[in-house]
């Protein structure tokens, strides 16, 4: 199974550009499907956003597939699945939270969630959309949160403009490019690497923060 999704990762340009030739309509399809699942479904992170629209920005500039369907398309998914997040995590937290169902997840640990969006709310739920696993998750913590559906929408509307314009654009431009074209799968592991890399790098220095805290 993980060789599978590695090689489909890997080939993505390959396969977007086989489905586009001979199923225009069901490649946008399926591009759609594939932004709405990873940033709607909280079970879906691994899904490669980053990736596939920087694909489909390359595929626009060898005009197998069109600017003007690709980016409404994929933020209309990208806005869409962020709705859908943060409704599953208004959900679950009016189910278990406010029913307090959930032994594990506290008061308390609402209330600094709810603190947290209140401070860093518009910028997390943007800067989140540049982050994969964080992206999936930040609607739903915005929603354990209570931060309020209004402010996360017109944020939500930033993040997903950005997210794929910024990232079609950058695939359009350089989609023509010889050593983009011949070095394809470097460019999109490249993609992977600086994608995750805030993650880990958060990751690294949470342990090095406690020890001097502890200090």
């Amino acid at each position: 199974m993980l060789n599978v999704l590695i090689d489909w990762v890997l080939h993505l340009d390959t396969y977007l550009k086989i489905l586009a030739d001979n199923h225009a309509v069901l490649a946008y399809a399926v591009l759609f499907a594939v932004i709405f699942i990873e940033t709607g479904i909280v079970v879906a992170p691994f899904l490669p956003g980053d990736s596939l629209l920087f694909i489909a920005g390359t595929l626009a500039a060898q005009h197998v597939m069109h600017l003007p369907i690709l980016i409404p398309v994929l933020v209309i998914a990208a806005i869409a699945g962020d709705a859908l997040n943060y409704a599953l995590g208004t959900a679950v937290r009016r189910r278990t939270v406010d029913a307090h169902r959930l032994r594990f997840l506290k008061p308390e640990h609402i209330a600094r969630t709810h603190a947290f969006f209140e401070r860093h709310g518009g910028k997390a739920v943007v800067l989140a959309r540049f982050v994969p696993i964080v992206r999936t998750l930040a609607p739903f913590c915005a929603a354990l949160g209570r931060m309020q559906y209004r402010t996360f929408l017109k944020y939500n509307i930033i993040g997903g403009l950005l997210w794929v314009v910024g990232l079609i654009g950058a695939g359009y431009l350089l989609g023509n490019v010889p050593f983009i074209g011949d070095n394809l799968n470097a460019v999109l592991l490249g993609i992977i690497f600086l994608s995750v890399l805030p993650t880990v790098a958060g990751k690294i220095r949470k342990p090095a923060r406690t020890a001097r805290q502890e200090n």
